[in-house]
């Protein structure tokens, strides 16, 4: 079994999905124990926006658990724009299986995060003066990438490129600008490193790892999932305000998607009702049974309030978990690893079986429990694939 632990839900299904895409039978674990017949288990920690004391206490949790379960190398995954306590994680992690180096490489080069030179690139811009500087919870308001970072009481941190690599104690941070890079780094892995980072280099560490048989179990995994049909009833669930998520709406609109939102009045940090949310609710089952797809999102203007957006989302899931109890949804597609983190809980779903890779990043899985309904999430900065 290899074991991965991850700062929120969609981190997990995302690391789910490469797995699925590698041949290998993955879990999203929630809560309770894993699968032992998974080849691949994914324990959501949803700590990204925990203290760093909690976060290094709910990695370590984690970390016991795999190896308990008889994980036999566990792999951090971290956000790919390094948003969260990711050195109190790590440092949770290292102690606990008790490493003292760490690789950490957290580029996606394929969606333009990259790291050059010790700073922090998306599209060829620094990331500072990218969207994610506003990002309400985890704003990046440097490129240098130890200034992301933070300090390790611990560990010496550093960055480096592959061709200056060398296995000194501490955590060290992979420069990638590309894919070759990525696989370079990958060959670095050893026994006594915890690897850690995006998912592009997970990838890049199973394919090194899995070898020849890889494209084998590729082909069983995609004959298997080529028997699934579509569901016919479909709810979105849209919670962020990211640009992507902006255009989608507009788009889905225009194409005469409903698209059902809240009322303005919660922007102020009113009450929202049980009738209000079961009036909601009512507004959108009739949608979907007339029209099969349906958008609800929070869809009011920037609350600059975090307490408020919190709550704002914490509403929209009321909604959809209200219109999910009912039973009127086959498949729900949910924006946001916060959003897809509330849902879950909500709804009482432990343990998620990951049914395929949609896009990168993008993954489907199956409630363990439900095997009529469907469940589609994806990170709010990604895009949704055109299928």
């Amino acid at each position: 079994m290899i074991g991965v632990i991850a700062d929120d839900l969609t981190g997990a299904a995302e690391i789910g999905a490469v797995g699925v895409r590698h041949g290998l039978r993955a879990e999203v674990v929630v809560n309770g124990n894993p699968n032992r017949n998974a080849d691949l288990v994914c324990i959501d920690t949803d700590s990204r926006g925990s203290s760093p004391a909690e976060a290094a206490r709910r990695a370590a949790a984690a970390a016991r658990l795999l190896r308990k379960s008889g994980a036999r190398w566990i792999y951090k995954k971290v956000d790919s724009v390094l948003r969260g306590p990711v050195v109190a994680e790590l440092e949770g992690v290292m102690k606990t299986v008790r490493l003292r180096r760490a690789l950490l490489v957290p580029a996606n080069p394929s969606l333009g995060r990259v790291i050059r030179e010790g700073r922090y690139f998306v599209s060829g811009t620094p990331i500072h003066k990218t969207e994610f500087a506003r990002d309400p919870e985890h704003p990046r308001h440097f490129s240098d990438v130890l200034a992301l970072l933070g300090s390790s009481k611990f560990f010496p941190i550093r960055v480096c490129r592959a061709g200056d690599f060398s296995p000194d104690p501490g955590i060290i941070v992979g420069e990638a600008g590309s894919t070759s890079d990525l696989r370079r780094w990958a060959d670095k892995r050893t026994a006594e490193i915890l690897t850690a980072g995006g998912a592009e280099f997970f990838a890049a560490l199973l394919a090194a790892a899995l070898g020849d048989g890889m494209r084998s179990r590729q082909k069983r995994r995609s004959v298997a999932l080529a028997n699934r049909r579509p569901s016919p009833r479909v709810l979105f669930i849209c919670g962020t305000a990211s640009g992507s998520s902006r255009k989608f709406v507009t788009s889905a609109r225009a194409r005469r998607v409903p698209v059902v939102s809240l009322p303005r009045e919660l922007a102020r940090g009113d009450r929202f009702t049980a009738a209000s949310v079961d009036a909601i609710a009512r507004q959108v089952i009739a949608a979907v049974c007339s029209h099969s797809r349906v958008i609800v999102n929070i869809g009011l203007p920037m609350v600059r309030d975090r307490r408020i957006a919190r709550r704002l989302a914490i509403h929209l899931v009321r909604v959809a978990g209200s219109v999910l109890r009912r039973g009127a949804i086959h498949h729900v597609y949910v924006e946001g690893g916060a959003t897809a983190a509330e849902l879950v809980r909500r709804m009482g779903w432990e343990r998620l079986t990951v049914v395929r890779e949609v896009a990168p990043g993008v993954a489907t899985l199956a409630v363990e429990g439900n095997p009529d309904f469907l469940l589609t999430i994806k990170p709010g900065s990604y895009v949704w694939p055109a299928l």
